[in-house]
């Protein structure tokens, strides 16, 4: 008798392969039920209506526990976003693009868009604001070779001086420049992202080779138009930025680079 039969006919290799199937067949429903605890139900691009899928293939809603103690987040217990905005659909057809109606970089649109993320700090691992005044970072300094940046004159995409660089705002978890606080001629205060600034002048020079250049320094930021700067998202309380002031700000200067023009949004070919 061979030894491989287990009953009758019935072998080892084809008990594997039946586990090897069953096993495949409950992995496809579960990478289904996993794909949809999260974002569902879908619904229809043009018309809104909203499939129903059996419970068969839902899974159960994603609890994502919150650090520093504050408890639990449920993304489908959450109040769905807008979506009438101020804009309208190029042609009727899903995945048309919206061309916007008002001011797309305060509306949110296209790379203007932002998410309404929580209204705290961002924190530290241990629980500290992560994004602070470099003053009160107490361990960042700028290194003395450095342009140090505060009182440099800012110059936005038109060529225009909007103000002067009033403090530097650092990321203590990953210790880099995050934000220019500009404090502009009108005398309002506004954030700009460090990643939008060019900074240019003698100090910057100096730093690397000997110059006898008798260019300025100077900050550049060519995302927006000097008027725009009066539109930048403000902070709630000075001396902190919250999650959502951080996505409302860069979402303004990264949406500058294709509407704060007209003929940025032009095709360009």
């Amino acid at each position: 008798m061979n030894a491989a039969y287990i009953v009758g006919t019935f072998d080892v290799a084809e008990l594997a392969f039946l586990l090897f199937f069953g096993f495949f067949v409950a992995l496809v429903f579960y990478l289904n039920k996993e794909s949809r605890r999260e974002g569902y139900p879908l619904e229809d691009e043009v018309t809104g209506v909203v499939e129903n899928d059996s419970s068969l293939f839902d899974g159960d809603k994603k609890v994502f526990p919150l650090p520093h103690g504050r408890g639990t987040y449920v993304p489908e217990d959450v109040a769905r976003d807008d979506v009438n905005v101020p804009a309208v659909q190029a042609f009727r057809a899903g995945g048309a693009p919206w061309v916007p109606t008002g001011n797309a970089m305060a509306d949110g649109m296209g790379p203007a868009a932002f998410a309404n993320r929580a209204k705290y700090p961002d924190l530290t691992f241990d629980g500290k604001p992560r994004i602070v005044p470099i003053a009160q970072s107490h361990e960042l300094v700028i290194a003395p070779n450095d342009p140090q940046l505060v009182g440099y004159p800012v110059v936005a995409a038109d060529g225009v001086t909007v103000g002067t660089v009033s403090d530097i705002w650092v990321d203590q978890a990953e210790h880099m420049v995050r934000y220019l606080e500009i404090e502009l001629t009108g005398g309002k205060k506004v954030m700009a992202p460090m990643m939008v600034a060019v900074v240019h002048g003698n100090s910057l020079l100096a730093a690397i080779l000997p110059t006898t250049s008798d260019e300025k320094d100077y900050v550049e930021i060519d995302a927006i138009t000097a008027a725009q700067f009066e539109g930048v998202p403000a902070l709630e309380t000075p001396g902190t930025i919250t999650r959502y002031e951080e996505d409302r700000i860069q979402a303004y200067f990264g949406g500058g680079y294709m509407y704060a023009t007209p003929e940025r949004s032009e095709a360009w070919i």
